[in-house]
């Protein structure tokens, strides 16, 4: 599709469906081996050229069909009624009008679970510049000793160099190590300094249990891997002490064999070595694409030192809540205990939500745009990739969105081409029943305003 010089929409979404196109040519397209010899029957034709895929964004018309709120009344009536969604409070917007095309309840607060990335997300993307990175630096100390300075980084890896590493372009520990020894330093000992934070490092609603679920990691200004114990896997047991655990991965990486300690560096001292995150946007892109509660939680810190606030758990709730008000949004019911969405304290209304991602998709909130890139992809990738079961709902490749799930919570918000190239933001949160049927109804909801013409 192509559009025409004026209003337009470019819908970033549209990646996913260069993967849908992959995925059905790679279905239906058989290339078969031949081997050469005298077994290959006379006038076989020749194995036909691999096809190369060419992924392309194209922007989406502003002229495709507008939906109307009566069509999708009835596009979502049986759907939205289903009895596993329990609870459902929602809205439906149109990015190109502004036209709210359905409701139920939209401001009415409901526990969000990880849905309250996107407004940490959003705050984040408003109020940080996208370019900015992070630099992670060890200083020498006295009598050899060496000393490892958090700076709010939890994408720092522990992997070795050429290794694959969770987060993308993930810095190192191991280039650390590299540029200590390229100088010749004699190390006799390695310790860490978290000062970069203060407060409480658990915020007083999460479980501890949580640790060693994988869902979080005592929030501390250093750590490696986002203090996952095997720093590939997504769902990784956490450790309980990720500056420390971080402080003997250099350790380790430099034959030290001593106990690493908590130390504060001196504000003069000389820097041995340093590495820099990836951009902060990529970072955002990452928190939402695979929902990492340890990111969102330090993205949020990151935004509270930004402007001028205090680096701590409380620090970052409020920054992400002072933001988006002064940027003009309307936070009437948000009660914001953590911006991961680990908490069951919080309070989000669906309203919200949709304006956050109908902002996205559509021109009023530019900065936001580079969300749409983070939103998993339905069926396809993070935490959607086992999500719109063909066999159940519509939506695969043409819905991106963000999941949210605790026990008796379940979100979904983000945005759906529909199938008369109409760009449509929802957000659908239900309480009260288990997200193994929640979840799917959810999916269902969705689908249907992919297939819905809704005129």
């Amino acid at each position: 599709m192509s559009a025409r010089k004026g209003t337009r929409i470019t819908l970033w979404v549209l990646t996913s469906v260069v993967i849908v196109a992959i995925i059905a040519v790679a279905s239906v397209v058989v290339v078969r081996q031949l081997n050469a010899g005298p077994d290959i029957p006379p006038g076989t034709p020749a194995r036909p050229a691999l096809i190369a895929a060419s992924p392309t964004i194209h922007a989406v018309s502003p002229d495709a069909p507008e939906p109307t709120p009566s069509g999708v009344r009835r596009a979502l009536a049986k759907v939205a009624a289903a009895p596993a969604l329990g609870k459902l409070t929602g809205e439906v917007t149109d990015p190109l009008t502004g036209t709210t095309l359905w409701s139920r309840n939209p401001n009415q607060p409901l526990i969000p679970a990880s849905n309250t990335k996107v407004l940490t997300a959003a705050a984040v993307l408003l109020g940080v510049p996208h370019d900015k990175r992070l630099t992670t630096k060890v200083v020498a100390g006295a009598d050899g000793q060496v000393i490892l300075v958090g700076a709010g980084d939890p994408t720092l890896s522990s992997q070795p160099t050429g290794a694959d590493t969770f987060f993308t372009d993930a810095p190192r520990i191991a280039s650390l190590a590299k540029q200590i020894r390229d100088a010749g330093i004699t190390v006799t000992s390695v310790a860490v300094d978290t000062g970069a934070y203060t407060g409480p490092t658990m915020d007083s609603t999460w479980d501890r249990r949580d640790i060693a679920g994988g869902d979080i990691t005592p929030i501390e200004p250093l750590m490696a891997d986002a203090g996952r114990i095997k720093p590939l896997d997504e769902f990784s047991p956490r450790v309980d002490d990720p500056a420390i655990t971080a402080g003997q991965a250099l350790a380790e990486a430099l034959g030290v064999d001593s106990k690493v300690t908590i130390e504060s560096a001196d504000a003069g001292a000389k820097v041995v070595a340093k590495v820099t995150s990836a951009p902060l946007v990529t970072r955002v892109n990452d928190m939402m694409r695979y929902s990492d509660n340890v990111l969102a939680e330090a993205l949020s810190i990151e935004l509270s030192q930004v402007t001028g606030g205090e680096a701590s758990l409380e620090g970052g709730a409020q920054a992400v809540r002072q933001t988006l008000e002064t940027k003009g949004f309307d936070l009437t019911g948000v009660t914001l205990h953590d911006t991961s969405g680990l908490s069951y304290a919080n309070r989000v209304p669906a309203a919200l939500l949709d304006k956050l991602m109908s902002g996205t998709a559509g021109t009023a909130q530019p900065k936001l745009r580079p969300m749409l890139d983070g939103l998993p992809i339905a069926g396809g990738t993070g935490t959607l990739a086992d999500r719109f079961d063909p066999k159940l709902t519509e939506g695969a490749g043409w819905v991106r969105a963000k999941t949210g799930t605790l026990t008796g919570v379940s979100s979904l918000t983000g945005t759906v081409l529909t199938v008369d190239g109409r760009v449509l933001s929802f957000a659908l949160m239900s309480n009260g029943t288990s997200p193994a049927d929640a979840r799917p109804a959810l999916d269902a909801v969705a689908g249907a305003l992919r297939e819905c013409g809704c005129r």
